[in-house]
């Protein structure tokens, strides 16, 4: 059994609950990409003026950063019914069809992971959301016929973690597209003040602190945090979550500073100490640590090289400065100039 990852941006299973009851419902209360939510406001005022659908949304970045929360949002601004599912559940036209067909007009229907689609899929999807209309090949052969069917006119909301495996047909057919950016520490703090407010405990300023650089720039992380520091404050402490609590809760979980976590220290002194800082190939990596190459590159790579751990270059995987100063090993000279070269 595959062991759960704190601080994994996925939702993790049995946390849905959890994360609907901290998610925000309005714009005036979702924390963070204020570009994106700037623009969405003005493009819902306009649909509302013109009593029209949105445009079809895609949004795109890693997990965790709230696309889904914001497709919910712009469903709960527009007065309209809101419809989620993901790519890898709509396997045949015939799924993608139901769906459609009890979309009422104005709805919102989100797809998460929208790049996962069947082609087949994909393609009958071109003309629901340029024509709202749909046209199925029924059967094989001499007796396949063509069934038309007019649709709702409604919004289509697409998230991906993978903006670059979408088809230019797909991409080209969606009138907003935002990119999420990681969360800075401010943002962060004020999110875990919110959740820990409907949560119902009470939090200091400096665990607030502790938690939100440990969050890896990611609201889920730091809401999950939350939940795992109070289940310490309640059984090993007041109740209450202090510095002392937040910081003996978060050094059990082994997340460090830096929020990262056993693998990715591992990856980080696999480097150093077996190839001399790098630079080393992913392939190379993944047999070292024991751990697939698809894993590492998607789950663990993007944070270290989103907080200057590690650079890629055309020769592979090298360690920054800053991964050697977090770590407290000393680089050696030479490879302080070689990297510099």
């Amino acid at each position: 059994m595959e062991e759960e990852r704190i601080v994994a941006g996925e939702i993790a299973p049995g946390e849905e609950d959890a994360e609907a009851t901290l998610r925000p419902k309005r714009l005036s209360e979702y924390i963070g990409q204020k570009s994106v939510t700037d623009n969405l406001k003005v493009f819902i005022d306009a649909a509302l003026l013109r009593k029209e659908p949105l445009d079809h949304v895609l949004f795109y970045g890693p997990p965790g950063l709230g696309k889904t929360t914001l497709a919910g949002i712009i469903a709960s601004e527009l007065g309209v019914g809101f419809r989620i599912t993901s790519g890898p559940a709509i396997e045949r036209a015939g799924d993608l069809a139901a769906i459609l067909t009890n979309l009422s007009d104005g709805d919102v229907l989100f797809i998460d992971e929208i790049h996962r689609l069947h082609r087949s899929v994909e393609e009958v999807l071109y003309s629901a959301m340029e024509d709202f209309a749909l046209d199925i090949i029924i059967g094989k052969g001499p007796s396949a016929r063509s069934l038309g069917m007019d649709l709702s006119r409604f919004t289509l909301s697409g998230a991906t973690t993978r903006a670059g495996s979408l088809s230019a047909p797909l991409r080209d057919r969606f009138g907003v597209i935002s990119k999420f950016e990681m969360y800075t520490k401010e943002e962060l703090m004020r999110i875990i003040r919110r959740s820990a407010q409907i949560m119902g405990v009470g939090i200091d300023e400096d665990s607030l602190s502790e938690i939100a650089s440990r969050s890896r720039g990611t609201p889920r992380i730091a809401n999950r945090l939350l939940r795992r520091v109070r289940d310490f404050s309640q059984v090993k402490g007041n109740g209450a979550i202090d510095l002392a609590i937040t910081q003996k809760a978060l050094d059990a979980l082994r997340i460090d500073r830096l929020g990262l976590e056993n693998l990715d220290r591992e990856i980080l002194l696999t480097i150093i100490h077996r190839f001399k800082g790098g630079p080393v190939g992913i392939d190379t990596i993944a047999a070292a640590v024991g751990e697939d190459k698809a894993t590492i590159e998607d789950a663990y790579e993007p944070y270290l090289l989103q907080a200057g751990l590690l650079h890629r270059t055309q020769k592979g995987r090298v360690v920054s400065d800053l991964a050697y100063r977090h770590l407290g090993i000393e680089r050696p000279r030479e490879e302080g100039r070689q990297l510099s070269l």
